[in-house]
């Protein structure tokens, strides 16, 4: 089954168009002020209320305190949250959306590892992304995809890192996500998506259907 997929860190309105377009089930807002992909809640809503309705607004955290979140939940109308940081358990379940909690997995983690991990969000989807020190994502850097492929066996898991039109038909075929995760894979620069690099991405993924 050909997985859902994500374009992340969407900054404008003309780069979610191309998104939905290309048959994107979900487009991601970056509230990390340190991202180059970061963007305001009111940027957000101003984005998100273009999408048609069936789009999922997917906001994405890094340790941030509830009261920002649930804020954003209710002014940029998303439908779910992910946590980059360390957010703990607690903090996951105490939300009004349903959480994507975020795994980074470096190459040398293990399968038995990648599982304790895992274990604590068992109430959340998981989306597993590259390890590297002191970054909380859009690294361009190819995921565990051993441990991954693991932990979707048991679990509804987004796969993230690095993916790109080159690379996602064998993640898909050797992870088996429930869904994919895509951010500067679709870049020229950091920041900066490419419709046309959106586009060829969405065909590879129909072409898997």
């Amino acid at each position: 089954m050909t997985p859902r997929w994500k374009v992340c860190g969407v900054v404008d309105a003309e780069i979610a168009r191309s998104a939905v377009e290309a048959g994107a089930d979900a487009v991601g807002f970056v509230f990390y002020p340190p991202s180059p992909r970061a963007v305001t809640a009111e940027q957000a809503a101003g984005i998100a209320a273009q999408l048609p309705r069936e789009t999922w607004r997917i906001g994405v955290f890094v340790d941030a305190h509830r009261d920002e979140i649930e804020r954003a939940i209710d002014g940029v109308g998303l439908d779910f949250v992910q946590l980059s940081g360390d957010e703990s358990p607690v903090a996951a379940a105490g939300l009004s959306r349903h959480a994507f909690k975020a795994l980074r997995l470096g190459g040398d983690t293990s399968i038995e590892e990648a599982k304790s991990l895992a274990a604590p969000f068992c109430r959340c989807t998981l989306l597993v992304d590259t390890a590297v020190p002191g970054e909380y994502g859009g690294t361009g850097k190819k995921a565990n995809w051993a441990a991954a492929a693991a932990l979707a066996r048991d679990h509804r898991l987004m796969l993230a890192g690095g993916l790109t039109v080159d690379n996602v038909s064998e993640a898909v075929a050797t992870v088996q996500p429930w869904a994919i995760d895509t951010s500067s894979g679709l870049e020229t620069e950091p920041g900066k998506k490419s419709p046309q690099l959106i586009r060829e991405f969405g065909a590879v993924l129909e072409a898997l259907s």
